[in-house]
Order: C-alpha cells, then sequence, then structure tokens
C-alpha cells in the first residue's frame, strides 16, 4: 500500500487517473490480491475512489476539498496547541526541539531531496507541538485530516514546479517553536493561521 501511496503523492499517479490492477500489476510487480488489499485501504484513506461497476480512480483534488481541510485543520490544530501549551511537560519541549532540528535539516526546493522524508519530518514537527496526553482521540482526528492534506501538500512541494514556485520556509516553523516553547499562545496561534493560510493560497494558484 505504501508504495502506491508514495506514487500518489508525488503525482506519479495523477489525481483523477484511472487504476487497473492488470497494470498495478505490472508495475509493482505483484500479485492482483496485495494490488486489490492496498487499493481498498486508500479508498478508507481517501486518496482512492471506487465506482461500482466502473473501477477505481485516483482520489480528484479540488479547491472546495482543500479548503474545507484547511479549516477543519485549523479549528482541531488550535484546540490541541491551547491544551499542549497548557500541559506540555519538559518531555514535550524536548520532543520540539529535536523535531525542528531535524525539519531545518532538510530544504524542500531542492532536487536532490527525498521529499517523503520532507514530509514525515514536518508531519513530526506539527505532531510534537500539538501532542497532549490530555487529547488522544482529538489527536487521532488530525492525524486523520493531515493524512488527507497530504495529497495537497505534496503539490505544493513537489519537484514538477519551477524552483522559484516550490515552498519555502520563510521562518515559519522556527518562529512557531520559539512561541510555542515560550508558551506564548496567541503568537503561536497567529503564526500557525498565516502558516495554514499561506499553504492554502499557494496551492489554491497551483490548482
Amino acid at each position: 500500500m505504501e508504495v502506491i501511496r508514495q506514487d500518489i503523492l508525488l503525482g506519479k499517479l495523477t489525481p483523477g487517473q484511472k487504476l487497473v490492477v492488470a497494470d498495478l500489476k505490472e508495475r509493482y510487480n505483484v500479485g492482483a490480491s496485495p494490488i486489490r488489499e492496498a487499493l481498498v485501504q486508500l479508498s478508507w484513506k481517501k486518496y482512492i475512489k471506487f465506482a461500482p461497476q466502473k473501477g477505481c480512480w485516483v482520489a480528484p483534488v479540488s479547491i472546495e476539498e482543500l479548503q474545507d481541510l484547511f479549516s477543519a485543520n485549523k479549528v482541531i490544530s488550535r484546540e490541541l496547541l491551547t491544551r499542549a501549551i497548557t500541559h506540555g511537560d519538559e518531555a514535550w519541549e524536548l520532543n520540539i526541539l529535536t523535531a525542528y532540528h531535524k525539519l531545518s535539516r532538510i530544504d524542500p526546493t531542492s532536487d536532490e531531496t527525498d521529499l517523503s522524508e520532507w514530509e514525515q519530518r514536518h508531519c513530526d514537527f506539527h505532531t510534537a507541538i500539538l501532542t497532549s496526553e490530555h487529547s488522544p482521540v482529538m489527536l487521532d482526528i488530525y492525524h486523520d485530516i493531515y493524512d488527507q492534506i497530504k495529497r495537497y501538500r505534496h503539490i505544493w512541494v513537489s519537484k514538477m514546479r519551477q524552483v522559484e514556485d516550490r515552498y519555502t520556509d520563510e521562518g515559519e516553523h522556527e518562529a512557531l517553536m520559539k512561541a510555542v516553547l515560550a508558551r506564548d499562545l496567541e503568537q503561536a496561534q497567529k503564526i500557525m493561521h498565516t502558516h495554514f493560510e499561506r499553504a492554502v493560497e499557494d496551492i489554491k494558484n497551483y490548482l
């Protein structure tokens, strides 16, 4: 499943592309049963769309869904951030520092960068900031939303874009880290909101 998911995220399988089991067997050199199982699992994660008697396609992308996903993400992230800053301990702070250091070591605009690795480090950083033992259920919901947003975030950092049009950090993650560690909830919320809004506008322009 993971290799198909990564090919969707990296644009090797494009939104709206029909997926035929026979073609995928040849592409990935595996049997039909693992392919079908992977497609079903990816449909649960909304990476794949099935149509009865017609087959399946890579899930389409749209500005409407993009805005809806980020709206949901902003709402739940605000609450998670509030709880994390309120209850975060020293281990939470160290985890944020470690996650930021790892993220800052990768330049998503470079042709040499493994975007899958960047995405994982980006996810780890945001998760570290928002993680609180007081919000396990809410954190699970956040991860579900984040996983769907990945299909759009890879459009933002895609190597198919010109270098000058690719995502750049602009210091937002460092500023967010510092505000969170200073327990400055208002400033952290403001930076996170700007970060999300910039992502939405950039992806919308590309779409």
